[in-house]
């Protein structure tokens, strides 16, 4: 249970030279009113004792999985959920490589595993650790899930070598600290639809109309905007994914049961994210029974008769009323074009386009390359992670958001 109000920093400090360079870090935090709490490794008490850290935060220090046998709480994740912001730095090679391949064997590590909230990263270690194809990799691996790496800078290493490695400027850190503050309360009390998935249109009890979305973009951007503070409604297709942290999860087959669904949330939304890949066609009279495989090749085949689902994007742009629309368009061609007759002719605040003939990106896999479409712009993106996607996207949303200017309708 929080004391106050304020927002909190979960500062991790590793065993290394640079980790008197924390207690700055933990000064200026607090002087920006955050409430600082911090977590030493076994090696970090070596460089610096806990009781620096108490002094200057006011909080306890925490050390050792194994808290007071008095306390109620399981240690590591009641100091999880506390944080609005994990911070490490300094970074060791081998902290870096335990958050990276999700290892809880320490306080430190155990609780980067367990806590929501936005990493910030500020390796420190010797420029050839640095180099090292084992360390270059666990790195992007946590840029690649969406921590912000605060590179180190370049200088006379403690050790006597030069070149990368020194822990950056605790100013850069703080200010990058504090853009994540920022952005983990940016969507704070927002209502907000997501849409997600594919919808299966069925032809008869055992075949169905459907499409190779995953759900991912969508669940990612469901389970980023819940981390900042948006109380989030997810209407989903047919996924293999599990609900998403912190979101209202409504499950659905159809085309039919989404809109309804999400008519329903719509109508206390502020805004809507309509990442699902719902069927524009469906067969207009299902079978009751499965059906049978002709009794030759050479017996005609029944044709199937489709009809239109109901827009479900374009109805929420005729009824608007100030909220933000966000649209997916999915292409194989004239990207933009169609991006920017989605934009229009469903009144959207913005388009996220891509192109799905790009091999190994889009449906069904864990990165994707897009384009965002609004009514003075493309921005064309480089390839992303979907969840560091998600991150982008929300951004975007929380501008439109305070931005009521900006808004079309």
């Amino acid at each position: 249970m929080r004391r106050d109000d304020r927002p909190t920093v979960l500062l991790g400090v590793t065993g290394c030279i640079a980790a008197y360079k924390a207690c700055e870090l933990a000064r200026a935090l607090v002087r920006e009113g955050a409430r600082v709490k911090v977590v030493m490794t076994e090696a970090a008490t070596r460089f610096v004792g806990p009781a620096t850290f108490r002094a200057l935060t006011g909080e306890p220090v925490a050390t050792t999985l194994w808290a007071d046998p008095a306390d109620a709480n399981v240690f590591h994740t009641s100091l999880a959920e506390e944080a609005d912001v994990l911070v490490v730095a300094p970074a060791t090679a081998n902290t870096i490589a335990r958050i990276a391949h999700g290892e809880a064997g320490d306080l430190l590590a155990t609780t980067a595993l367990a806590t929501e909230a936005p990493l910030v990263v500020a390796p420190a270690m010797n420029v050839h650790m640095w180099r090292d194809e084992a360390t270059r990799a666990n790195v992007a691996t946590l840029r690649a899930r969406g921590a912000v790496i605060v590179e180190p800078d370049s200088g006379e290493l403690a050790c006597g070598d030069v070149g990368e490695g020194r822990l950056a400027d605790v100013r850069t850190i703080a200010d990058a600290v504090l853009v994540e503050l920022a952005r983990a309360r940016d969507l704070a009390g927002v209502r907000l639809l997501v849409t997600a998935g594919p919808t299966f249109e069925p032809i008869d009890p055992v075949r169905f109309i459907g499409n190779r979305s995953s759900g991912k973009t969508g669940y990612a951007i469901a389970e980023e905007a819940a981390r900042r503070g948006a109380r989030v409604t997810l209407v989903s297709g047919p996924t293999a994914l599990p609900d998403p942290f912190g979101c209202a999860t409504v499950r659905v087959t159809t085309a039919a049961e989404m809109h309804a669904a999400a008519l329903e949330a719509f109508a206390d939304a502020d805004a809507v994210v309509a990442s699902a890949a719902v069927a524009d066609l469906r067969p207009a009279e299902p079978s009751e029974h499965k059906l049978k495989k002709a009794a030759s090749a050479d017996t005609p085949v029944e044709p199937l008769a489709l009809e239109r689902t109901a827009d479900i994007l374009a109805g929420m742009g005729a009824a608007k009323d100030g909220r933000v629309l966000i649209g997916f368009a999915a292409e194989s061609r004239d990207v933009i074009a169609s991006a920017r007759e989605k934009l229009t002719g469903k009144q959207l605040d913005l388009v996220v386009a891509n192109d799905i003939t790009v091999p190994g990106l889009g449906f069904a896999s864990d990165e994707n390359r897009v384009t965002l479409v609004d009514a003075t712009s493309a921005e064309e993106l480089p390839v992303l992670s979907k969840r560091a996607l998600a991150r982008v996207v929300c951004d975007r949303l929380a501008a439109l958001l305070a931005a009521p200017s900006a808004k079309t309708g």
